[in-house]
């Protein structure tokens, strides 16, 4: 499963959200709210059964349709 990341600002920091399983997180800076998406992202595998993350991707998969919108947001740099 390829994950993806939409960050947008809000407020005086960043939102990140991964859509295909509906986890977010935030940061005062893009980075840091990529970097605490990706502990999100770890936490949720850590802890999800494998049902759960199956169920998430596949309802999310159905629900959103891709948007010129979405395709032109600002999302995390790949790790090194």
């Amino acid at each position: 499963m390829q994950l993806s990341a939409v960050i947008e600002r809000e407020g005086d920091g960043y939102v990140a959200l991964c859509p295909q399983l509906d986890v977010a997180s935030q940061g005062e800076t893009v980075t840091e709210a990529c970097e605490n998406l990706a502990e999100a992202l770890a936490l949720f595998f850590g802890t999800a059964a494998d049902s759960e993350v199956q169920r998430r991707a596949t309802v999310l998969h159905a629900l959103r349709r891709p948007s010129s919108a979405t395709a032109s947001r600002q999302g995390c740099p790949k790790s090194p």
